[in-house]
């Protein structure tokens, strides 16, 4: 596997476990042990690693690139990426109304609905999206990928990107 696809690789691995730190929190707060108001933070995560940092790179670099290469890659499964990830933006405006209303019952549904849909996603992608790309791709092509996927966290901060690792992986 080329560093590119690892990168994207262990970021997947990284919202899989902080959708599954999310179900234990949210136990705890069916519970009473948590208050609900801390799933912003939870939120945050998603709307800002998942999306920001990792769907960006996905819908600013790797996916153009990919449908440069394919056009039917383009019309077929980049395009059912690309609406996954807005339905995504979607659930999680929802997820925070609820949040807001302080409906945990709500909520639980929600967030499985959303941490389901989102990974089916990834293994869409870890599956088939990311085998296409390292077919598609020379090593050169994939490391220039791979150069502008950091410049893209630079970009961003990654300072703050880190930061979110971190927590994650603490957690």
């Amino acid at each position: 596997m080329t560093k590119a696809i690892d990168l994207l690789f262990n970021e997947h691995e990284l919202i899989t476990k902080a959708i599954e730190q999310t179900h234990a929190f949210l136990s705890d707060v069916a519970n009473g042990s948590r208050s609900i108001e801390e799933m912003h933070n939870r939120i945050h995560f998603f709307r800002n690693y998942a999306d920001r940092y990792h769907h960006h790179k996905e819908e600013e670099i790797l996916f153009p690139e990919m449908s440069k290469r394919n056009e039917l890659l383009a019309d077929g499964v980049i395009q059912e990426m690309l609406e996954n990830h807005a339905d995504f933006r979607d659930m999680l405006a929802d997820i925070e109304s609820t949040v807001n209303a302080g409906d945990i019952q709500t909520l639980q549904k929600q967030f499985a609905n959303y941490a389901e849909a989102l990974l089916d996603h990834i293994a869409v992608e870890n599956d088939e999206v990311f085998h296409m790309a390292e077919t598609l791709f020379s090593e050169d092509e994939l490391d220039n990928i791979y150069y502008r996927f950091l410049d893209c966290d630079r970009e961003l901060d990654e300072d703050n990107k880190r930061e979110m690792e971190e927590a994650v992986g603490k957690g």
